[in-house]
């Protein structure tokens, strides 16, 4: 089966170079590699491209109705992982969407590139499978808090999240839009026994004045509860753009 791919303009696919823009490895030139379709829908998802298209009503910020047709296209793996190969990177952060549930295909493609650091990032709510798991070499997984609007049951799946909590290639990344959003970051961190070094703090937002604002009062936070506080490089470089 070919991968599903997110599109950068129609017909191009959004595979990339670049350097990463948050988590744990910020700051390293990457390959990317974005593929479309996801389980859940933020209503701030800066990627509503790869999911939130015609005929599908969950709430966005943006309202926008994207047509599947233009935003989105299949390639079979091979021509995937030529592609990714082609940008000369050594590492690659396989992104979407929610990557996970296209597994199969994924992991077939990541064996044609054996000596790229293979990097997943993944909203935690889907298990890795057995063909796939020991290709990955770090899981970016940002689980979804009570203001991305998405229903609790369907954003926090207690067996992910506590099979990525004992994985220690797993990093979380929690986005935070207000000071209150912490106190359920906190909550699942004594839940699942996540280390406070394996817990990251992000401000929503998709411009640099929102980050930089929410920065100021979100690095107190991360202070006081020895978390590492990420930024949102892209952003700063290039906007809210994609295929960076």
């Amino acid at each position: 089966m070919p991968l599903t791919l997110a599109t950068v303009t129609p017909g191009e696919p959004e595979i990339f170079a670049a350097l990463q823009g948050e988590g744990p490895s910020a700051g390293w030139p990457c390959a990317f590699v974005r593929l479309s379709r996801c389980n859940l829908a933020c209503e701030w998802c800066d990627t509503a491209y790869t999911w939130r298209f015609a005929g599908d009503n969950r709430p966005h910020h943006d309202g926008i109705a994207y047509d599947r047709a233009v935003n989105q296209l299949t390639l079979p793996e091979a021509d995937v992982a030529a592609r990714t190969a082609a940008l000369g990177k050594h590492r690659l952060v396989i992104t979407g969407g929610e990557p996970l549930l296209q597994a199969p295909a994924l992991a077939r493609m990541i064996a044609h590139l054996p000596t790229m650091r293979i990097e997943v990032e993944t909203n935690g709510t889907v298990l890795p499978i057995a063909a796939l798991d020991p290709l990955i070499d770090q899981y970016n997984v940002s689980p979804k808090l009570s203001h991305s609007g998405n229903p609790r049951e369907l954003a926090l799946v207690p067996e992910a999240l506590a099979h990525f909590a004992q994985d220690p290639r797993a990093f979380f990344k929690f986005v935070i839009a207000q000071p209150a959003d912490v106190e359920e970051v906190l909550a699942l961190a004594e839940a699942y026994a996540i280390p406070p070094e394996r817990i990251q703090l992000m401000p929503e937002g998709r411009d640099s004045a929102t980050l930089r604002a929410r920065m100021q009062w979100l690095s107190d936070i991360c202070s006081e509860n020895e978390f590492r506080l990420s930024d949102r490089l892209h952003i700063h470089l290039h906007g809210d753009t994609r295929g960076t």
